[in-house]
This record gives C-alpha cells, sequence and structure tokens, in this order.
C-alpha cells in the first residue's frame, strides 16, 4: 500500500475500519465482520456472478467489504481467504474513467480504492453525491506527487547497500505447531464451472472429506449425500462409487461429526484454496487458522511446485501408504508426506 487510498478513505470514513495483511481465517477481525446476521457482509470485487450494486442494491444493510493493493495482490487476498472468496459479491461500472493519473489502471473501467467506494457507497445510501468529498484528498494527493515529479525530473537514487533478503521459512505456525497441523482434502460434485447446479459462487457441494493429523496417525474420512443432482462423471472422478454417495452423511451429521474430530487450536494444511472453500460453503471451516502448503512450498522454492502430486514425485520420497479409497484419501496422504518433508527439511 504505497499511496494507501484505502487509508485515506478509513480517515474519511467514521464507521470503517482498516486492517493490513494477506492471510485473514480465523482472526477475530473477520470473525466479527462476517459475523453480524443484521448487516450481512458482502464483498466488493468484480468477476462472474457479482450483482452491479448500482442497478441492484441491497434492501437492507450490509457490511461491505473491500480489499485494496495492486490487482494481483487483491486476487491473492480473495484466494487465499475463504470466508471472503465464499461471500456474495457486487460489483459496478464506474460512470468516469479514474483520476488515478500517476498509475495506469489494467483496464478503462477500473478504479482505485477510494474512487469505488465513493461510487458504490453513494449507490448503497441513495445518495450519489454524498461521499463525493472523499475525493478532495484524493485529487490533491495526485497533484502533489505529480508536482514532485515534474520538479525532480529523475528518478530517486538508491541511497547505501541493499539489504540482504530474509531468509526464506516455512510459516511460522507449521514450525511451531507440527501437533496441531492437520492435512486436509475435499472432492465436490463434479459440475462444470457456471452450472446452475452450483452455488452463486461457483462453488459445487462437498461430498468427501478426508482429514489427517500427522503428529497422530488420526484419520477422518467422510462421505456426503448429494443435496442437488449428482454429476455423471463424478463417482469415477473422486473414485466413490454412486450407491456409497447415495448412501452418505447428510450435512449436518457431517458438520457434528467433523467438529467431535477437530479441534479449535487445530491448523488445516491444504493445497491451493479449493478444499477450505468446500467446507466454508458447508459452513464447517468454524475461523479455524489454514496453512497453504502450495504457496509455502513456492516462497521456499521460488518457483511454482504444480499439482501435489507432481511436487510429491520431485521430492523423490517413497510413496505414502494408502489410508482408504478414493482421490481424497490419496492427496491427503501426499500432503501428510510433503508436511513430514518440509518440516525434517526446516530443522
Amino acid at each position: 500500500m504505497a499511496i494507501g487510498t484505502a487509508r485515506m478513505a478509513s480517515l474519511c470514513l467514521p464507521n470503517s475500519e482498516l486492517h493490513v495483511a494477506v492471510r485473514w481465517e480465523g482472526s477475530p477481525a473477520m470473525i466479527r465482520a462476517l459475523g453480524d446476521p443484521t448487516r450481512p457482509a458482502a464483498l466488493l470485487y468484480p468477476g462472474e456472478g457479482a450483482i452491479d450494486v448500482m442497478a441492484e442494491p441491497p434492501s437492507t444493510p450490509i457490511t461491505l467489504v473491500v480489499v485494496d493493493g495492486t490487482w494481483n495482490q487483491a486476487k491473492k487476498l480473495v484466494r487465499s481467504n475463504p470466508s471472503l472468496a465464499a461471500l456474495p459479491r457486487y460489483s459496478f461500472v464506474p460512470p468516469a474513467p479514474s483520476e488515478y493519473r500517476i498509475r495506469r489502471e489494467p483496464r478503462e473501467d477500473y478504479v482505485s480504492t477510494i474512487e469505488a467506494l465513493v461510487h458504490v457507497l453513494g449507490a448503497l445510501e441513495g445518495d450519489a453525491q454524498r461521499f463525493a468529498p472523499l475525493l478532495i484528498p484524493f485529487r490533491a494527493m495526485i497533484d502533489t506527487q505529480i508536482d514532485h515529479i515534474e520538479r525532480i525530473g529523475r528518478p530517486r537514487l538508491r541511497v547505501g547497500p541493499r539489504a540482504p533478503r530474509p531468509q526464506r521459512q516455512l510459516p511460522e505456525v507449521m514450525r511451531s505447531r507440527p501437533a496441531d497441523l492437520v492435512c486436509v482434502f475435499g472432492d465436490a460434485n463434479c459440475w462444470p464451472h457456471g452450472s446452475a447446479h452450483r452455488s452463486a459462487s461457483d462453488l459445487a457441494e462437498l461430498l468427501r472429506w478426508v482429514a489427517l493429523r500427522p503428529a497422530t496417525g488420526e484419520l477422518f474420512e467422510a462421505v456426503l449425500a448429494p443435496r442437488t443432482p449428482l454429476a455423471p462423471a463424478t463417482p469415477t472422478q473422486i473414485g466413490v462409487s454412486e450407491q456409497a454417495l447415495r448412501a452418505g452423511l447428510s450435512l449436518p451429521d457431517f458438520v457434528a461429526q467433523w467438529e467431535r474430530f477437530v479441534r479449535p487450536e487445530d491448523v488445516l494444511c491444504v493445497w491451493g484454496e479449493h478444499s477450505l472453500r468446500l467446507l466454508a460453503d458447508a459452513g464447517a471451516l468454524g475461523g479455524r487458522m489454514a496453512v497453504d502448503l502450495r504457496q509455502a512450498v513456492a516462497t521456499l522454492e521460488s518457483r511454482r511446485p504444480g499439482a501435489v502430486e507432481q511436487y510429491h514425485a520431485r521430492l523423490g520420497i517413497a510413496a505414502p501408504s494408502e489410508l482408504a479409497p478414493g482421490r481424497a484419501a490419496r492427496r491427503v496422504a501426499l500432503l501428510a508426506a510433503v508436511v513430514e518433508q518440509l518440516l525434517s527439511r526446516a530443522h
């Protein structure tokens, strides 16, 4: 947040809160922000399935969640926090191009955070001009930056030697709390993206959930009965027969069994965000902390690790024992082997 229009907006809006981080799952700030049923949370974020807030503003008060940063940073923030990714989304088409003259937006209809808030809050409050004064300090900041560039006429020079880069490490929670790590993977009904059988956030329903606590070997596995029509390819893709799926747990029974297995202090280890999004959509995430092993490996090795099967093969370690039938169990076993390897490397 080098210039920080989000901070500028927060200083102008007395009922707003500004929090700076990348991962928010389980944080008190997120739980509080998303947990008020009288003001349900919604995410201001463009994309498929987003509601045009100018055309269809909500009829009741909401908690508006806005992410700030570059567009790549904003995408990463939403991907890294399943509770955010699962929120209903609002978007809008700005009535004029951005005034952010010192930065080029990726598209003409993209605007800065503070400009977005002016347009969207005006739509939510039914008064398009009420929040226009927020742009006064924004415009002054832009004018100051341009004036400085014109006066200096040259880029800033680095003073002194470059600071050494910090050593890349595993997330601290993995290094300090190995007994709390739980490797998880979820499989879903295999309807394609955009199908009417997916949720408003384009998620298919959770049908298979497997979890392993590497420190003790405790295993949790569950099959959930479909709540929507079963996609024809699902049994083959996830490795569970249609008969077993039809006889699976109800969603409330699954949540109850999962809560008896998992502990409040557990840290869920995943490969990518999809499994966490499925668990959150099922109402069973419970605000627990999570670690994306794929992202952790990418940070450690400065390259994309690919699928967990690919990374496990690259490590050259022995194939893990089969935990249970199906793809979810196979991938959880691979996750546990990767966790063991990463922890041994860290020590």
